[in-house]
């Protein structure tokens, strides 16, 4: 990697994102914080991005192309390879940032004792009419984050965080086998070997489109199974393989892929017989999707309002 001649690099990677490209590089831009790079990276978009792109004039700009299409995971590590920065964060072609995200980041990162190697912010996840606010409440936000990112508690969004960069030269780069979670499994390697610090506030806006996971339900599938695979301490305790599959379990049955769900539920409680919820929700998904999304909300609901009081 090259030397550090500025003090953030921010990576983007983009395919076929012309007319959504431009609000979000504009966004970086417009950041309070300016000792910046942005790199772009195009893999292989077959639109108009990079003339949108190269329309934009700011020194700070950098744009790199692949040659083919190679998946966002490897779009990052090609800009990872040619950041300069100390410190790197992520942002995704069509997200938003608030103007002082990096500049509380990097005051962040600048104050934290040595153990920290990433600083992430709360952000809003928003998908149609509906507005949430992520990590939940319930959720361990900082610290030794590395118990909860074995029992697949993926509460920070890429777009949201900053990490030094000694932490991806200790944890390495990107897992381009994995297409979707690609981003956790960095983080769980990460957490391994130093702490992660919170800021409340929410900085990030996520716009996930509504039922776009339901189109990758087979990746999903496959990048778990890729997880098994890869750590023999998540196969061998039966409360982080649990943890595991009722993840899988859970989004099956929330995108309509409900016996296909159920199957992961019902294997989560065999694995740890102790907690009955992965039971109990492989239950309610008899009823049917909507039966299931329903239900779930009103858990969430109620859990919000008895960790509120």
């Amino acid at each position: 990697m090259a030397g550090s001649e500025v003090a953030v690099s921010v990576i983007i990677p983009t395919y076929n994102r012309a007319h959504l490209i431009e609000r979000t590089i504009q966004g970086v831009l417009s950041q309070t914080y300016n000792e910046f790079e942005l790199i772009i990276v195009d893999d292989c978009s077959i639109d108009n991005t990079e003339e949108v792109i190269k329309s934009i004039s700011d020194k700070r700009l950098k744009y790199i192309r692949h040659e083919k299409n190679k998946g966002a995971s490897a779009a990052r590590n090609t800009g990872i390879l040619a950041a300069k920065g100390k410190y790197i964060a992520f942002q995704d072609s069509d997200d938003e940032w608030l103007p002082e995200k990096l500049e509380k980041q990097v005051n962040a990162l600048e104050n934290a004792p040595p153990e920290v190697g990433g600083v992430y912010t709360g952000a809003w996840i928003v998908e149609g009419h509906n507005k949430t606010y992520s990590p939940l409440p319930w959720m361990k936000k900082q610290g030794d984050l590395y118990e909860c990112m074995l029992k697949r508690q993926s509460f920070i969004y890429l777009q949201a965080v900053m990490l030094k960069r000694e932490c991806i030269n200790k944890a390495g780069m990107f897992d381009e086998d994995l297409a979707i979670v690609h981003d956790n499994e960095l983080f769980f390697r990460i957490s391994k070997y130093y702490h992660f610090n919170f800021i409340n506030e929410r900085l990030v806006i996520v716009h996930k489109t509504p039922g776009s996971l339901t189109t990758k339900l087979d990746t999903l599938v496959n990048d778990s199974n890729i997880l098994l695979q890869k750590y023999e301490n998540i196969r061998t305790n039966g409360i982080f393989l649990a943890a595991h599959y009722r993840c899988i379990g859970h989004d099956l049955c929330a995108c309509g892929w409900v016996k296909e769900g159920r199957t992961y539920l019902i294997n989560a409680f065999k694995a740890n017989p102790l907690n009955i919820t992965p039971l109990l929700a492989a239950a309610v998904s008899l009823l049917g999707h909507n039966s299931y999304k329903r239900t779930y909300a009103v858990f969430l609901n109620i859990r919000r309002k008895l960790l509120s009081k």
